[in-house]
């Protein structure tokens, strides 16, 4: 920082250096001292001066002065207009810096709003998707069970009634042997059917039993895998609405500045 200072009888000029590229003026202007002693010159011997030529002398060093220091202070006037001209410039130019900067981070903002909107709704799109799919499947497994059930009845109707027949074939049959051997085989047959069925139904039961764990378990997969993306979507919505919380308490903070 340097520091010049030019003096001249009463006017006093202090010019500093504030930054680069700007200058601080001090100007210092002293009221005329009426009191003065004007130094006088040597009077030539020889030679009388008289007083109107003495004061001739004194008004032209005045005119002399006063031209001078306007001279200096229209200088200054100069050198203050271009520093003013300076700061004006560097003011517009940290202005428009701002807006423009301002003007990027909205652009910003708005771009972000609007993937994060963007992949929202394609989220919620595959999660209706998603949800149609599985009632789809809860709809398709309930028909394939009653399906099933049904069959597995005929069959059952089927066999009692093949058995019946059979029963009734074999009685016609053994009607001339006697009383104890016509009860002995028809026990037996009956135990024998009875075991056959009992079996076949046990194995069908089983069957039953088994495809069912089986549905039941893809479908708690079905609907943890639905309920995992709605858990997402949620955290999603609240990640939003705390974005918005936070947007709308920035602008009045944007519009104050």
């Amino acid at each position: 920082m340097e520091t010049t200072t030019v003096n001249n009888e009463a006017t006093e000029i202090r010019c500093q250096e504030k930054s680069r590229g700007g200058l601080s003026y001090e100007v210092i202007l002293a009221e005329p001292a009426p009191n003065v002693a004007v130094p006088k010159r040597p009077v030539t011997p020889g030679k009388n001066v008289s007083v109107e030529e003495i004061e001739q002398k004194l008004k032209a060093a005045e005119e002399r002065r006063i031209s001078l220091e306007a001279r200096k202070m229209a200088e200054i006037s100069i050198k203050l207009a271009k520093v003013e001209e300076a700061t004006r410039k560097k003011d517009e130019i940290t202005n428009e810096f701002i807006t423009q900067t301002k003007e990027q981070l909205e652009t910003k903002m708005e771009t972000h709003v609007e993937k994060r909107e963007a992949i929202i709704s394609d989220m919620k799109e595959k999660l209706k998707i998603h949800a149609q799919e599985i009632e789809k499947t809860r709809e398709t497994l309930e028909q394939q069970k009653a399906n099933e059930q049904k069959a597995i009845e005929e069959k059952l109707k089927t066999a009692q009634a093949l058995r019946d027949e059979n029963i009734k074939k074999m009685l016609n049959r053994l009607k001339e042997h006697n009383t104890i051997k016509i009860a002995e085989i028809k026990t037996q047959n009956n135990q024998l059917e009875n075991q056959k069925l009992e079996e076949k139904a046990r194995i069908i039961e089983n069957k039953l039993y088994t495809a069912e764990q089986n549905r039941e378990k893809e479908l708690l997969k079905k609907i943890e895998k639905a309920q995992k993306l709605e858990r997402r979507a949620e955290v999603v919505r609240q990640n939003k609405a705390q974005t918005q919380d936070m947007e709308g308490q920035q602008s009045p903070i944007a519009s104050s500045g």
